[in-house]
């Protein structure tokens, strides 16, 4: 329900419903609940809560992104269930029909269609009359146990669905992740570290398990792209605001805390930014120009 996106890696975001359950640590801070439960009441989030959805404005927006695009010779990224999970089989049958139909009748855009649940995108997608074409499939992996369980099953579905291209957001990063050779059925990774939502602090993402799954993209030829550092900032770091010193904000329990030999300061969402070891990762999966 966004126009434009301040979400690096996508042009805009669509939700076609609201509402989803928590399934993994990643899901602790979740922005969408605190956002549309907890703030708004628009929607109750959990396994007896409701999934609400959106109007018919909300839904014409694919239409009219789609024409823009056709107009500017754009192929522009959508990110689609932002507040929800598109893959959710909690959610009915006839709603993901409905979302999967606007997308074929959107030739131009590019729907990432990013999951907790990669289990269920060859089901839920065949009983949607199959992927459309102009669809990527992802799943977010947070730490090594999530990456051992969710990439095999991204992998998989990558097989019998043919998407445009597969992902993996590793965000919020809990922990290091070795991708071993699966990073090479992988198209593009996104690292990102945590930000506060309502009650929930945000955990720290070290700067070693970034720097890692970074390598590991370069060193496989897999597009990778950083999302932001998160409330946390490792020592040695570059602040967006480079007229402040990490130093200035003290050693206050609260905003400073040693953790594997690195120092890390708690400094904002805004003043962390987005650059690892001074350089702004932006890459993008090429797409065909045909959807």
């Amino acid at each position: 329900m966004a126009e434009n996106s301040a979400i690096s890696w996508t042009r805009h975001t669509w939700n076609p419903w609201m509402g989803c359950t928590k399934v993994s640590p990643a899901c602790d801070g979740c922005y969408a609940e605190a956002l549309m439960d907890k703030r708004y009441g628009k929607v109750q989030w959990g396994p007896h809560g409701e999934r609400v959805r959106t109007g018919a404005h909300t839904w014409n927006d694919p239409i009219r992104w789609n024409r823009q695009a056709e107009k500017d010779g754009e192929r522009p990224f959508v990110f689609c269930a932002s507040l929800a999970d598109i893959f959710d089989n909690q959610v009915p049958a006839e709603w993901r029909r409905n979302a999967f139909d606007v997308m074929r009748r959107t030739p131009r855009l590019v729907y990432l269609l990013l999951t907790k649940r990669p289990q269920n995108i060859v089901k839920l997608a065949e009983a949607a009359g199959g992927l459309p074409t102009n669809a990527a499939i992802g799943t977010t992996i947070e730490d090594q146990k999530r990456a051992s369980i969710n990439v095999p099953a991204l992998i998989e579905a990558k097989a019998v669905t043919r998407p445009l291209f597969s992902f993996l957001s590793c965000e919020p990063l809990l922990g290091p992740i070795d991708l071993f050779q699966m990073i090479h059925a992988i198209d593009w990774v996104i690292t990102g570290g945590e930000t506060d939502q309502g009650g929930h602090k945000a955990r720290i993402t070290e700067i070693a398990w970034t720097r890692s799954l970074r390598d590991q993209a370069i060193h496989a030829g897999v597009p990778y792209h950083h999302k932001q550092n998160g409330e946390w900032l490792a020592w040695g770091q570059m602040l967006e605001d480079e007229s402040t010193n990490l130093l200035s904000f003290g050693r206050d329990p609260e905003r400073y805390r040693p953790v594997n030999g690195e120092i890390y300061s708690r400094v904002g969402k805004k003043r962390s930014g987005r650059l690892l070891d001074g350089v702004e990762h932006n890459e993008f999966p090429e797409v065909r120009s045909n959807g």
